[in-house]
């Protein structure tokens, strides 16, 4: 709520100053009741939204990564050997979805997620059954596509067209899905390979998403949400409308991708590799996992108050901020060893998660235009997918060689501050060329 406040105070450039009790008073109304009506009037398709989200995290890094040195042990793999075979089989799954990505656009979102959860579920049953080095790569391949890449993508572009004067708040609810599972997850499942194996652990993920995930879908969205999930009867379409061919040729979306590049890439680094950081300093697993109640619940409170600011002010005079947490979250993990560092920094980068998991929910189809979103998404989504995929390969090899993992985490951080100044000049220059000014 703090955050909204400093928010308000920074972009009300016309409006006359308003006290703090006044913001204060604002800020309250804005988020009570009107924000509980909204949620309880569209429950059933923001709900479908969550459950999407949450069940993803079986195909991101966080989880597949709690298995990660057993699964090494299994195969005699180095940080590196493994680190490769996520980046190869991640960077598979990017470019597959490029291309069925665009499936959302033509079909309805409660089809699109009953055949996304069912591949999912086969490839968690095949990560029960894997039993060499080619398997391994082909099961990964298989839970990052339908996993982070397109039960994620499924769930924001429906967000995305459904909703248009309030996509900030339906974005920021679907988006606790992912807070959710990464706050109950690491937790259940330590504690699960611990007591009844790996290889368990996938069944059970497994049984989830069939006895849990399809039904729940399949009864949600039995009853589609006016307007409707397909291209032809979207949201009202208002302004240009562009094509993917067209928004590939825009300078501005290259350089906006290269911010939103950052957060999937250390998150996913640092996820992949938590045996290698809590042997470095000394942690035990357990504590870490217990760090990501602390970036679940910092990912909520952000992510809701981005979905307001959004829908108040833009998601492009949002844009300069979300990398600020994540600057300062490398920094803490670079320099400060106590594990107290470990709930530090997970906070900041729940903080950063919150704002970019929200803020780019909602800017695409702010930017670009509703007609296109799935095909215009899908190429989002597989950056974002590529992004991850190098950071586990490109740090494993790092490691092997000998290279600091402070000085990996400094590196990080510069990068971060290099993009706030480029997306600080983004946001106002495509500001002004959606009002119909010269821009890029």
């Amino acid at each position: 709520m703090l955050k909204i406040l400093i928010l308000e105070r920074f972009l009300i450039t016309k409006a006359a100053p308003l006290s703090w009790k006044a913001l204060w008073l604002r800020v309250l109304r804005e988020a009570s009741m009107p924000f509980f009506r909204f949620v309880v009037e569209n429950f059933r398709w923001l709900a479908a939204g969550l459950l999407l989200t949450f069940f993803s995290s079986f195909g991101q890094t966080f989880f597949i990564s709690l298995f990660a040195g057993e699964i090494r042990a299994e195969f005699s793999l180095s940080h590196g050997d493994f680190g490769g075979i996520y980046m190869a089989a991640t960077l598979f799954s990017a470019g597959t979805l490029t291309v069925i990505g665009k499936v959302v656009d033509d079909h309805t979102i409660a089809a699109v997620a009953v055949g996304v959860i069912l591949g999912l579920t086969a490839f968690c049953i095949a990560m029960a059954n894997v039993a060499n080095v080619w398997m391994l790569f082909a099961v990964i391949y298989g839970l990052r596509l339908f996993g982070q890449g397109m039960m994620t993508h499924t769930a924001f572009t429906a967000m995305g067209r459904w909703y248009s004067a309030q996509r900030g708040r339906a974005v920021s609810v679907a988006t606790l899905g992912h807070q959710v599972g990464e706050a109950l997850l690491p937790i259940l499942f330590v504690a699960l390979i611990g007591l009844v194996g790996w290889r368990a652990g996938w069944w059970i993920a497994a049984s989830a998403l069939f006895l849990g995930a399809l039904p729940a879908i399949l009864w949600l969205l039995q009853v589609e949400r006016t307007p409707r999930a397909r291209k032809v009867t979207g949201a009202p379409e208002t302004g240009r409308q562009w094509t993917r061919g067209e928004v590939l040729r825009d300078p501005a979306f290259w350089i906006i991708s290269c911010g939103t590049l950052a957060p999937p890439f250390i998150g996913t680094t640092i996820f992949f590799h938590q045996v290698y950081l809590v042997e470095l300093r000394g942690w035990t697993r357990e504590l870490f996992a217990a760090a990501f109640i602390a970036m679940s619940s910092m990912t909520v409170v952000f992510a809701l108050a981005t979905g307001l600011a959004i829908d108040r002010y833009s998601a492009l005079k949002m844009l300069p901020f979300f990398l600020l947490p994540l600057s300062l979250a490398c920094l803490v993990l670079a320099g400060v060893t106590h594990p107290a560092a470990a709930f530090i920094f997970m906070m900041l980068l729940g903080a950063s998660y919150g704002i970019s998991s929200t803020l780019f929910g909602a800017l695409w189809p702010e930017v670009y235009g509703t007609r296109h979103l799935g095909a215009i998404r899908s190429v989002v989504v597989a950056l974002m997918v590529l992004s991850s995929a190098l950071g586990p390969g490109v740090t494993g090899w790092l490691i092997d060689l000998g290279v600091a993992y402070e000085y990996q985490m400094v590196a990080m951080a510069g990068y971060c501050m290099v993009m706030i100044a480029l997306m600080t000049v983004v946001s106002g220059s495509v500001s002004r060329r959606l009002a119909g000014a010269a821009g890029f």
